[in-house]
């Protein structure tokens, strides 16, 4: 493995959603990542979150099976799992049992709602967590129902990253005190944390509650999206009043909107103007255009046509593999660069060769497989 995060040994129990996107950016940067299947399987091209990792397919019900993943997670630095609280204590995986074998073990657990709360045993969903935050409130259109922003805030951004913040955090602690900690990672903690920005303009009453009404939900004219001629869409993003001004000029706005640009009251008007403006020409026009400006304006690209585009291109953001359209690893780094993207794993493929590094002789194996052990 190569990468800054090379050397680092991670267990990683099956799940879905955010713990095996952590999974995957440490797999990316270079850590060892076991992931610990249910059961095993053919493999997946599509499988993206999975790639480069290790696969163990195990039977948690037996208890030779609960044996070889706290053998595994012996020797593991972090362990991520994404159960509701207490699956894993009933699995005899919890964190007390695991530290007191390795008691520098990193443990950490992703769950939306947290590890207690009247909603810790409760299912849900991204667009649940961003409810109850108040933040799905704040996306849409004023007079109608919220959107949820795909599952982007909650999961990832609010999930996957606030865990590899702790899982990291921790890491560091470690260096000083020698000892692990469990990681507590909860979407509700993590989503609304994200926008500290709008809290602020909230206090400061420079927010309004009512959707599409202020200048990053959409209410501005010179932060949204518009239609083109052609049905496609350009996303304005001109904020500051140097940038603006060359959206005027670019664009053919009348040029004394230049002096009033943040006159709320105006913005219902420009933004039906602007729409019209915008109707005028295809995306493909209104992008040349503005190409090289600083006006803040670019096309709104598909999935398919996003790894086409040429800044794409040249930071070699998309990759294919085996004909899978990817995100390549990030972030980027000088001295340790993560290698190339690695295949995902055949779910269970790696089982005997994680055995056997474990002390697992061939005839131990093959009696675990014969009980089914091994699933």
């Amino acid at each position: 493995m190569s990468g800054p995060l090379s050397g680092l040994k991670v267990v990683e129990m099956q799940g879905l959603g955010p713990a095996p996107l952590a999974g995957q950016f440490l797999s990316d940067l270079g850590a060892e990542v076991t992931l610990i299947a249910r059961k095993s399987g053919r493999a997946d091209p599509t499988d993206i979150n999975n790639r480069g990792k290790r696969s163990v397919a195990l039977n948690l019900k037996d208890p030779d099976g609960v044996e070889a993943a706290l053998r595994l997670i012996d020797r593991a630095d972090v362990v991520i799992e994404g159960f509701r609280p207490g699956v894993m204590e009933r699995i005899g995986l919890g964190p007390e049992t695991c530290q007191a074998r390795n008691p520098a073990l990193i443990f950490a657990r992703m769950t939306g709602w947290g590890q207690d709360g009247p909603l810790a045993q409760t299912a849900g969903h991204d667009i649940n967590y961003l409810g109850l935050t108040g933040v799905l409130h704040a996306i849409g259109k004023k007079d109608e129902p919220p959107i949820p922003p795909l599952n982007i805030g909650a999961d990832y951004a609010g999930g996957t990253m606030f865990l590899l913040l702790g899982i990291l955090s921790a890491l560091f602690e470690r260096q000083a005190s020698g000892r692990g900690q469990v990681v507590d990672a909860a979407m509700v903690d993590a989503a609304p944390a994200l926008l500290a920005l709008i809290h602020s303009m909230i206090a400061q009453g420079r927010w309004s509650e009512d959707r599409e009404s202020n200048w990053l939900d959409g209410g501005a004219p010179f932060y949204r999206t518009y239609e083109c001629a052609d049905g496609k869409y350009v996303s304005v993003g001109a904020l500051e009043p140097q940038f603006f001004a060359q959206l005027v000029d670019l664009a053919g706005l009348p040029q004394d909107e230049k002096q009033n640009q943040y006159d709320e009251t105006s913005w219902a008007q420009r933004r039906e103007s602007y729409a019209k403006v915008f109707a005028t020409k295809t995306r493909a026009e209104w992008t040349e255009i503005f190409d090289g400006s600083d006006a803040c304006i670019g096309p709104v690209l598909s999935w398919s046509e996003a790894p086409e585009h040429p800044h794409m291109k040249a930071r070699g953001v998309f990759t294919d593999v085996n004909g899978v359209t990817q995100v390549t690893p990030a972030p980027r780094f000088d001295r340790t660069p993560p290698g190339p993207v690695g295949q995902p794993p055949t779910p269970g493929g790696d089982t005997d060769s994680v055995l056997a590094e474990l002390g697992y002789d061939a005839d131990m194996i093959a009696s675990l497989r014969n009980r089914g052990v091994l699933s």
